[in-house]
């Protein structure tokens, strides 16, 4: 009886990858419609497409192997733009709280690795000048909350340099965008379409700190698994 012969073949396709290109697709379709839909002031398309971005991300994460950790912190994302959609305080602040777990989900995947003292220090101050611009305007009950939010959405905006620069962009357009919604509710002066611009820096920062992590070179003690980094396919 011959023996089979012996082949170098390697391990099997993981069967999520087929999915990698239209989760990639069908996110960039539904970033596009809630775009078109907010800069037109269309309703119907923001309400149908906005709860749909961070579950199709996700999965593009999770086709992609991602860590756990990232997908909770896009679905804590995804809790957020739901409770956002109501225009209630009691909504607002269940929606901030939301985003807030997602940062911290963020900063346990960044890990323990030193950053960069001088990207801190600028950090550190634009958050102390924005808040001392910002603190008249903003209503009694919701400056306590915003200060601890604002604080953890900086420190993770500064610690996420440490992914490389996608991940760094990615924090940086995020602190942006909470900052344009901040200067909403102080009744500050905003560019025009506020909204679009809000929307628009923060697909592209979910989707930026999804890639940095991601990343094959991606660098940080939280973000483990030589596995689905070796293993992970391009964008």
């Amino acid at each position: 009886m011959n023996a089979a012969p012996l082949t170098n073949a390697g391990p099997p396709a993981d069967r999520r990858e087929r999915f990698v290109r239209p989760l990639r697709i069908a996110f960039l379709a539904a970033c596009a419609v809630d775009l078109v839909g907010v800069l037109t002031d269309t309703g119907a398309a923001h309400l149908v497409a906005k709860p749909l971005l961070m579950p199709l991300l996700a999965g593009y994460a999770a086709a992609r192997r991602g860590p756990r950790l990232l997908i909770a912190a896009l679905l804590c994302g995804w809790l957020g733009d739901v409770f956002l959609l109501a225009d209630a305080d009691a909504a607002f602040l269940v929606g901030m709280g939301g985003f807030a777990a997602g940062h911290l989900c963020y900063l346990s995947l960044f890990g323990r690795a030193r950053g960069a003292l001088l990207p801190a220090l600028l950090y550190a101050a634009v958050l102390a000048v924005f808040i001392a611009l910002l603190w008249d305007g903003l209503p009694a009950g919701l400056r306590l909350p915003l200060t601890g939010y604002s604080l953890l959405l900086t420190a993770m905006a500064c610690r996420s340099g440490v992914l490389g620069r996608y991940a760094a962009t990615g924090g940086a357009l995020f602190l942006l965008s909470d900052a344009l919604i901040a200067t909403g509710i102080a009744d500050r002066p905003q560019p025009p379409a506020p909204d679009f611009w809000v929307m628009l820096t923060y697909v592209a920062a979910q989707l930026l700190l999804t890639l940095g992590v991601l990343a094959p070179g991606a660098k940080g003690d939280g973000v483990v698994s030589g596995a689905y980094r070796e293993r992970s396919t391009s964008i």
